[in-house]
């Protein structure tokens, strides 16, 4: 069997347990391989059945005797009893009807469970027997335990990762060994085989250490190759002309923070040189990225040359364009801002392709349309990407051929990453946050709600649109599921709508909506043709809806602190009080984390407390980004990052050949295609 091999080579996996394996995203040896757990439950300390005392136990004993029988009410009951040299234990399971014929009499077993009392008699209930060996499973060890899925349980996975255990035994190494000795690291195959069966806590730190270390170090090196590939290409340089500046600046209808001018500094001072620009500007909910990004292309069409400003979305991308030719207009620069998105009609589609070729149009405002063929953007000095993570080295390409050379690079995000995040994902990229919110900008009140006190909310959301407001009400999935007990969009949509809120406009938005519509939904949400608007976090990012004030998050305590926040950013943006209800999915007391939401209105604070609780998925969400496969390590771990970050730097300055690694080569080259925008 090799690492490529399917699932189902494997003995005992058929056909529809391969299926229910894949719907965990494991299809090959390689894969399952790779599977870590995501946790793990110590059995390791056997006992005699004289030492035991209430709690987990684990005990080496001889099973004499097995009795099945029904109780009360269908339930089935297996007992057994336990001896060793030093007493006897009652075992008893529940509804596990197979026990009876599978344990041997007279055999002696591993045995872990609870032992609690039940009925006024002490027993080891529902305990896990497995006959000694020299390498158990599920007993007398640290077991691993594994995400799981319906059908498909930790003590099938571990039965058939153990058949792997030659395979692991035998994985090529990975990292030079000139690493591997100066990180005193276990080799690959003995950390793999320890993070799915540990000798020790200690063998297991080992290992944790060493696949954590080589995640960041694959992930690191990926960004330094981009990085000094970059730095290689000509870009056009910008000049910088600062009464130009001057100008704009007093032509705003606001005070630039400090954080804003310093940033755009930054910037001007990048694109003043031959190299080009790669810089990501991390701006919370409402800091003014777009003024910045405004003031960076300011300089390109002074001196005649193009910007390309790309959003996620036709919607967002019409919002930046009237926000630019607004903020252009005191300059008379106005007629340079164009659009080009895919829900444009034939002719103005082509007048806009026409101006640009013509240079009438200096900066078009566009989602992906904006690279293809007929987009004739050849004077291309910079390129301006919005929330667009997955703008990747092809595209970049395409518009390098367009131009004749690589434009300036300036990106912009509204996530709130913390620093030891972004330094490992964007480690080819210089960084601005953004850190102050203009003065005129009210922190949204946020309230916990117990479910208990969701109607009560509801009567709240009515008043504000009494008042003329609107709102938001997000819920985490589209449909029903059997899986997940949370509400749904549809579900809410129809309860509110023929219940309280059925004397007012509603509409409901889910990503599985063709994107016109959903275009044509937030439009008409925006000119307020309705009241309140269901949704999925399809608004998460984006969305500009002055006139919203109220937003409620249904089942708010599956949502990540950093996408909450991004949520409640959509609301109170025109100077109103913005008020955000997090509806619990019971009546307990809430968690800390949730907590959180109510005190801060950092969003770099809650993303660092959503890392450090939840690791990076939390911010990520669904990954977006890419492919973030940080399976192990720990971004808060920041003595192993600095480390893997010294080590891909000698590895680059030692001018080792990747290529003599074939696996690292492989992670290397699609990180290389993923780590932000290379």
């Amino acid at each position: 069997m090799r690492l490529d091999s399917p699932l189902t080579d494997i003995k005992g996996i058929g056909e529809q347990l391969g299926k229910k394996f894949a719907v965990l995203g494991i299809k090959t040896a390689g894969d399952f391989i790779t599977y870590y757990p995501r946790k793990y439950d110590d059995y390791s300390d056997i006992q005699t059945i004289k030492q035991i005392k209430p709690g987990m136990v684990t005990i080496r004993a001889t099973i004499k005797q097995t009795v099945g029988r029904y109780a009360s009410r269908g339930l089935h009951i297996t007992e057994a009893v336990a001896s060793d040299d030093t007493g006897s234990v009652r075992l008893i399971w529940f509804n596990q009807p197979y026990r009876s014929a599978a344990i041997k009499a007279n055999q002696e077993y591993y045995i872990s469970g609870e032992f609690a009392l039940r009925r006024q008699r002490l027993s080891i209930q529902n305990p896990s027997a497995e006959l000694v060996s020299s390498f158990p499973l599920n007993t007398a060890r640290i077991v691993p335990i594994y995400r799981e899925t319906k059908g498909l349980k930790s003590g099938q996975i571990r039965k058939a990762l153990g058949r792997l255990v030659p395979i692991i035994k035998q994985l090529p190494e990975t990292l030079p060994e000139w690493i591997i000795n100066a990180e005193r690291l276990l080799s690959r195959s003995e950390a793999t085989l320890q993070m799915h069966f540990p000798d020790s806590p200690q063998e297991l730190t080992a290992a944790k250490k060493r696949l954590g270390f080589e995640e960041v170090f694959q992930l690191t090196l990926a960004a330094l190759l981009n990085k000094y590939q970059l730095l290689a290409e000509q870009a056009p340089v910008v000049t910088f002309t600062e009464q130009l500046a001057r100008d704009f600046v007093a032509h705003l209808p606001f005070t630039l923070t400090d954080a804003q001018r310093r940033v755009i500094w930054q910037i001007y001072k990048d694109i003043q040189k031959p190299q080009p620009m790669n810089r990501l500007i991390e701006g919370d909910v409402g800091s003014g990225k777009t003024v910045v990004a405004a003031m960076a292309a300011l300089m390109v069409l002074n001196q005649n040359q193009q910007v390309a400003f790309m959003a996620p979305t036709e919607l967002l991308a019409r919002q930046h364009a009237d926000t630019l030719f607004n903020l252009y207009k005191p300059l008379g620069m106005s007629e340079h801002v164009g659009l080009l998105v895919g829900g444009l009609k034939p002719t103005a589609k082509a007048e806009a392709h026409q101006r640009l070729a013509n240079g009438d149009i200096k900066l078009m405002v566009g989602t992906h349309a904006l690279i293809q063929e007929k987009a004739n953007m050849h004077d291309l000095a910079l390129v301006i990407v919005d929330e667009q993570h997955r703008f990747g080295v092809e595209q970049r390409k395409k518009l390098q051929a367009k131009a004749g050379h690589m434009p300036h690079l300036l990106s912009m995000t509204a996530t709130p990453i913390p620093r030891s995040l972004a330094l490992t994902l964007y480690g080819e990229l210089d960084i601005s946050v953004l850190d102050a919110k203009p003065a005129n900008r009210k922190p949204v009140q946020s309230k916990l709600v117990p479910l208990a006190g969701r109607l009560k909310i509801y009567q709240a959301v009515d008043e504000q649109l009494g008042l003329g407001h609107q709102a938001f009400v997000v819920c985490p999935l589209i449909t029903d599921s059997e899986y997940v007990a949370s509400k749904s969009a549809e579900q809410v949509y129809e309860e509110l709508k023929t219940g309280i809120f059925k004397h007012r406009k509603l509409a409901l938005l889910h990503s599985k909506l063709k994107p016109a519509e959903k275009d044509d939904i937030m439009q008409a949400f925006i000119r307020h043709e309705y009241d309140l608007l269901v949704a999925t976090t399809v608004i998460e990012v984006g969305v500009d809806v002055p006139n919203a004030s109220v937003m409620v998050i249904e089942n708010s305590d599956r949502f990540g602190l950093a996408q909450l926040h991004q949520l409640r950013g959509r609301v109170g943006r025109s100077g109103q009080q913005g008020y955000c209800y997090l509806v619990l999915s019971d009546n307990q007391a809430p968690k800390a984390r949730m907590r959180a939401l109510e005190t801060s209105s950092d969003g770099f604070k809650l993303a660092e407390y959503d890392l450090q609780l939840r690791g990076p998925g939390a911010i990520y969400g669904t990954m977006q980004h890419g492919q973030l496969d940080l399976r192990v390590a720990k971004l808060t771990d920041t003595r192993l990052i600095a480390a893997a970050r010294t080590r891909a730097q000698e590895f680059i300055d030692k001018q080792e050949d990747l290529l003599q690694y074939k696996e690292l080569y492989e992670h290397v080259r699609n990180n290389r295609t993923v780590t932000n925008l290379n």
